[in-house]
């Protein structure tokens, strides 16, 4: 004879879990009323369905913050819509990850995940939330930032960006502009020696591509207007290269960029005015670096219709 189930303990089981009411009451249909074995089935379930979920991108999310006087931790959480990711629990998730970042500074992504919190790992949390919410989740990457000497600041853009500066010298004000030029600017390397050797021949085997095209260009379209073509001496194309290359090296660190409060002086020459120096930085966007994948709803539409 089938145990029925009341009202009662479906809401005892959903204030415990978090789980819909259909699903509490097929937990405890499943269980014979018992809530110890019926959270325990909902959790267990939840974990089958995480995993189902765990193949879909989640490029939406949003950078999570947390400070002390020492340090200051970056966490970006990842979901598959902008929707969910501006909800509370998914919010409280990312918070939570930011937070045990900061307190035990662990030393990968893995470390972090099975950090506790409540009597949950965070992992645990993370799946639980998936199944609870029906979208695939992931906590991708964190950084903690130490206070280096001078002042550490941070500047999040909404939730979709996050920057951490530590200063070797200087002050908070400053280390916040740094912050907020970051930001905007997004520089990907420090200094011109923070480029590898090989990213820079890289470069550079691009650019004299590009500039031995130009070249050949000029020279076609001599020939097409019936007027003579002298090519630029090679000493002339050494320098041009070498402009390029130090161009590119200006746009693309943060030392070399035009400081975003005032173009006409470089960062660097900003840092000089104050006798002071950027010790590291870290700047988080939402999803860079994330292949979304591109839905068309008129072919799902056509498809659906032939079934």
């Amino acid at each position: 004879m089938t145990t029925p189930i009341t009202a009662a303990q479906v809401k005892e089981l959903r204030d415990r879990t978090g789980a819909g009411m259909s699903d509490c009451k097929k937990a405890l249909e499943a269980t014979a009323g018992d809530l110890d074995k019926a959270a325990e089935k909902l959790r267990m379930d939840g974990m089958a369905k995480a995993d189902k979920k765990g193949s879909r991108t989640a490029a939406e999310g949003v950078i999570a913050m947390a400070a002390n006087a020492d340090a200051i931790a970056l966490v970006e959480v990842n979901a598959e819509t902008d929707f969910v990711a501006k909800g509370d629990e998914f919010q409280g998730l990312a918070a939570t990850a930011a937070k045990l970042a900061l307190a035990h500074k662990p030393a990968d992504l893995n470390a972090l995940l099975a950090l506790k919190d409540g009597g949950e790992t965070l992992e645990e949390k993370r799946r639980a939330l998936v199944a609870k919410l029906g979208e695939n989740m992931t906590i991708r990457r964190f950084e903690v930032v130490q206070k280096a000497g001078g002042a550490i600041a941070h500047y999040l853009h909404g939730t979709k960006i996050g920057v951490v500066v530590a200063m070797a010298a200087g002050d908070a004000e400053l280390a916040r502009d740094i912050a907020m030029h970051v930001a905007a600017s997004s520089p990907r390397y420090l200094d011109a020696g923070s480029f590898s050797p090989e990213a820079l021949a890289s470069e550079r085997k691009i650019i004299e591509a590009t500039v031995a095209k130009e070249q050949e260009e000029a020279r076609l379209d001599a020939e097409a207007a019936g007027k003579p073509f002298k090519p630029k001496p090679a000493e002339i194309l050494a320098k041009m290269i070498d402009g390029k290359i130090s161009k590119f090296i200006a746009e693309n660190t943060l030392l070399g960029q035009p400081f975003v409060k005032n173009p006409d002086e470089t960062v660097e020459k900003l840092l000089k005015s104050k006798n002071a120096a950027v010790a590291r930085y870290v700047r988080f966007a939402v999803g860079e670096g994330i292949e979304k994948a591109q839905t068309d709803f008129a072919a799902e539409v056509a498809a659906a219709s032939k079934v």
